[in-house]
């Protein structure tokens, strides 16, 4: 038996309002102590009832035990699901600290009963009209995920961007005329799930009319048991619409994570064009390729190594993935390296080299490089491999 205090989200469904003091009683009835208190995490009680506490086994299976407890799981870290935009952008955190005008809002709708506490100096406006923080203390994005999230949901028109000159045109958020509230819940190290469950019972007391999560366990998780399916269950009761992101595993079969029914899931999709880029072997070969590469060599020839002859010390195996840590300085820079993980690129950067051929096994999204790079599937690369010799170039 489990005798460490572990942290369990604990949701409990009454017939009436339940109170702090009713999530207090029913732990005086499990926990073998008479301070109760001190084991109590959180309480969820502004829109549905139940409370997160440090139990042991024993403890928990009596809990699990009580009729009126509708389910004990334990509290978990989940993880923000889309891609690292503004870390392949090249923006910090300082630069993150977006500003939302608001000079064509008015007031916040009578409607709205929720507050701004950001922290130490951050302010609302007309657009940013809530803010809320859990486990930390701040709500100021560190990451990038909430803004990238906040500004595809309703960021404002903008005119002729580009990614470095790469696909031009309008950028403009789902519903530029919506306000946000902010509901801070992850960190580098991920999404506790007991502060997702406190932010749904905040944000339907608050008043919104629209939940965006774009977080999600790795695989699919028993409704009584996923907080996310639990939290936007309690909103659809009340006419508040969740929406949830399906998930970073595909396109294999099984990687959707989100499935309850009473969610709006999104799933990652392709689109109706691609941004090529091309590698030129020295024998004049043309090989065409999917990557967002916003970077050029200027038809200049570079030697090309292979990633498993790129290494003093380490062991073939090792080397060929380009992984950071694995390299030697002095074999691969200025040289473009070829390698056989779709990641290799940042380690092929951080050894020094001029460029990276990446391995890829798939044709309908590209990857974004931190230097001039390619991605090459399996068929391509095996004419890569047979080319190279010590002498060989590419340009």
């Amino acid at each position: 038996m489990k005798t460490e205090r572990s942290t369990l989200c604990t949701l409990v469904h009454f017939l009436i309002s339940t109170p702090m003091s009713h999530h207090l009683g029913l732990l005086q009835k499990v926990v073998e102590s008479n301070s109760v208190a001190n084991f109590l995490a959180r309480s969820y009680k502004r829109s549905f009832s139940g409370f997160a506490a440090k139990l042991i086994d024993r403890e928990i299976e009596r809990l699990a035990n009580m009729k009126e407890v509708v389910s004990v799981f334990l509290s978990r870290i989940l993880h923000p699901r889309t891609t690292r935009s503004w870390d392949f952008i090249g923006f910090n955190e300082n630069k993150m600290e977006w500003h939302f005008k608001d000079e064509s809002f008015g007031p916040p709708p009578k409607k709205w009963k929720g507050g701004c506490a950001g922290g130490t100096n951050f302010t609302c406006n007309k657009k940013l009209i809530g803010a809320r923080f859990y486990n930390f203390s701040f709500v100021r994005d560190e990451q990038g995920h909430g803004t990238h999230t906040a500004l595809m949901v309703a960021g404002i028109t903008v005119h002729d961007v580009s990614f470095y000159g790469l696909a031009q045109g309008t950028a403009t958020g789902g519903v530029p005329s919506a306000r946000i509230a902010a509901y801070k819940v992850c960190n580098a190290e991920g999404c506790s799930t007991e502060a997702i469950l406190a932010t749904f019972d905040d944000a339907i007391a608050d008043g919104v009319d629209i939940i965006t999560i774009s977080i999600n366990s790795p695989s699919v998780v028993a409704f009584e048991k996923d907080p996310i399916s639990i939290g936007a269950f309690h909103a659809m009761e009340k006419g508040i619409l969740t929406t949830n992101s399906v998930g970073n595993g595909g396109p294999f079969d099984g990687s959707v994570a989100s499935v309850a029914p009473w969610m709006l899931t999104v799933a990652a999709s392709t689109i109706d064009r691609r941004i090529i880029d091309k590698v030129i072997l020295g024998n004049g070969k043309t090989l065409v390729v999917a990557l967002v590469n916003s970077f050029t060599l200027n038809g200049t020839s570079f030697p090309l190594i292979y990633g498993n002859g790129a290494s003093s010390r380490c062991s073939n195996f090792s080397t060929r993935t380009c992984m950071d840590g694995f390299l030697d300085s002095d074999l691969v820079k200025g040289k473009v390296l070829l390698c056989d993980e779709s990641d290799g690129a940042n380690g092929a950067f951080l050894s020094g080299a001029v460029g990276s051929i990446m391995k890829v096994d798939w044709d309908d999204y590209s990857l974004v490089p931190p230097l001039p790079a390619t991605s090459l599937s399996l068929n391509n690369r095996n004419v890569i491999k047979s080319y190279i010799t010590p002498r060989k170039i590419l340009e």
